[in-house]
């Protein structure tokens, strides 16, 4: 099972490159990445009052913000990618008839779903470490401001991709490739604004609304893993400021810690788990 499983990942990722979405998505992204570099050259000439310049702290301290800006508009181009990369891939397959052709053959499904699964993985995986190491090299060359994390952070944003590309894995062995599209990225966005809703009840106290977030992180764990990715992002001084002013916490892009090792844990085996449970669905299901 295992070469076929292979022959599938290359098949998979071949397709990709043949409907221009790899090539399309390096072109934007390197776009985008250009764009911010220039953005991020300009702090140097600011003059927010008469003559004088910023210092180099206050230069540093505007690209931060701007970087966790730029960073959490690639994790959600991230997340959308994935999700619409997976959607069509099996699902598509299936409306067209075409996957009877391969499932006709001897290979078995889990192959079928596992490989086209492990080549839009890698390709998240890799978009997410390069675009991420871009943008880190473009900020450090105009501010000199690097992130006491950076590693992290890339790990975190590929973290947020495979869990949105194993939840549209799964959906799309049974669900239309448009609606596991829209219902994915629905998804993802209300994980993200119940971890906004939890960080605001944290900040003032109030225990219902802080257990929003820490329910919807578990249910759905990519917007626990962007908070890992804030939180390597944030220079020293936003969270000695969050330390003095626990309301600081109410920021939607404000971290006071990063993830636990048993939360990583939790996230490991909810990707184990529904990507087992994809598996499932697909060997059941009637073609």
């Amino acid at each position: 099972m295992l070469r076929d499983t292979w022959t599938i990942c290359a098949v998979t990722l071949r397709e990709g490159y043949r409907r221009r979405l790899l090539p399309a998505l390096a072109a934007l992204s390197l776009l985008a990445v250009l764009l911010t570099a220039w953005g991020y050259a300009q702090l140097p000439h600011l003059a927010p009052g008469g003559d004088e310049s910023l210092s180099t702290a206050q230069i540093q301290a505007i690209g931060s913000l701007l970087l966790i800006g730029v960073m959490f508009m690639f994790s959600f181009v991230l997340a959308l990618a994935a999700v619409f990369a997976a959607a069509p891939s099996l699902a598509g397959e299936l409306e067209s008839g075409e996957a009877l052709a391969v499932v006709a053959r001897p290979i078995r499904r889990q192959a079928i779903l596992l490989g086209k699964w492990l080549a839009l993985a890698m390709v998240v995986t890799v978009y997410g470490i390069v675009v991420t190491a871009c943008e880190l090299a473009a900020v450090d060359v105009a501010t000199g401001y690097l992130p006491p994390h950076p590693v992290e952070t890339a790990l975190y944003l590929d973290g947020v991709g495979l869990v949105t590309l194993t939840l549209a894995t799964a959906l799309s062995t049974r669900v239309p490739p448009v609606t596991t599209g829209i219902v994915v990225m629905l998804l993802f966005g209300l994980a993200w604004l119940g971890g906004v809703v939890g960080g605001i009840g944290s900040a003032f106290n109030d225990p219902v609304t802080s257990q929003i977030g820490a329910v919807s992180r578990f249910l759905l764990p990519s917007d626990g893993l962007w908070r890992g990715a804030l939180f390597s992002l944030e220079p020293s001084s936003m969270l000695v400021a969050g330390s003095v002013a626990p309301q600081f916490g109410a920021f939607p892009f404000y971290a006071d810690a990063p993830p636990s090792v048993l939360y990583l844990a939790w996230c490991a085996v909810w990707l184990v788990g529904m990507l087992l449970l994809a598996v499932v669905s697909f060997e059941r299901r009637d073609l």
